[in-house]
């Protein structure tokens, strides 16, 4: 079940078509496309139009992490971009449960994600209506921070209550610093989506970099 998400954030955006298609040849499993509004986190990344015309060059996963304040009213836009999976923050001013249900009837998957700074027990009402929760290990809002071990300890939180409600199939994603040096205790802990950005972008060869890191995931999560 282990997923390598490599995170857009970190790739050359003049040549983002081939860096898409790059990730596919190299053995990505998903691709994280982190939407940043300016307002909920300081930077400002891309919208739904991006996401539409990228679409039609790779047939990975589209894993979209929305770091805005309303998610509710644009969810829709990128739906019909091509999301797949659609992950907002528990943390934003949209009424969880509206936006689980825009992306459940649009037969797409929900995830909610968590700032450093929010507990474990703030995704526990909604686990059995979402698939995917995503601890943040960097504050959200830049790429290129170092991890935050102490997330370790949440990434452990959620995997238990997922066992304890039966959740088995539970993706548990973690975004942040995520490298060949920081995979194996957030892998241990339950965690098996894995966002990564520079450690794969910025890698002499990404294909090795993502292969490492399943290897490294999937031994540390026996």
């Amino acid at each position: 079940m282990v997923k390598i998400s490599p995170s857009i954030l970190s790739c050359d955006y003049s040549r983002m078509g081939e860096e898409f298609v790059n990730m596919e040849r190299c053995g990505a499993d998903w691709l994280h496309i982190d939407v940043m509004d300016g307002h909920f986190v300081p930077n400002i990344t891309l919208g739904a139009p991006i996401v539409k015309a990228m679409r039609h060059v790779t047939h990975l996963v589209f894993d979209v992490h929305l770091m805005i304040s309303d998610p509710v009213k644009y969810i829709p836009d990128f739906l019909k971009a091509g999301a797949d999976i659609m992950t907002f923050h528990i943390e934003s001013d949209s009424d969880p449960a509206e936006a689980i249900k825009l992306i459940k009837e649009a037969g797409k998957t929900p995830g909610i994600a968590l700032k450093p700074a929010t507990p474990a027990e703030a995704v526990f009402p909604y686990l059995n209506d979402i698939g995917m929760v995503l601890v943040m290990t960097v504050e959200p809002g830049f790429g290129g921070q170092s991890f935050m071990v102490d997330m370790v300890p949440k990434v452990a939180a959620v995997k238990a209550k997922c066992q304890q409600l039966g959740l088995d199939n539970m993706y548990i994603q973690v975004d942040g610093g995520i490298s060949e040096k920081t995979i194996t205790p957030v892998a241990e802990a339950g965690a098996n989506v894995f966002v990564a950005g520079s450690a794969i972008f910025g890698s002499e060869n990404p294909a090795t970099a993502i292969s490492n890191m399943k290897k490294l995931a999937d031994s540390a999560g026996k």
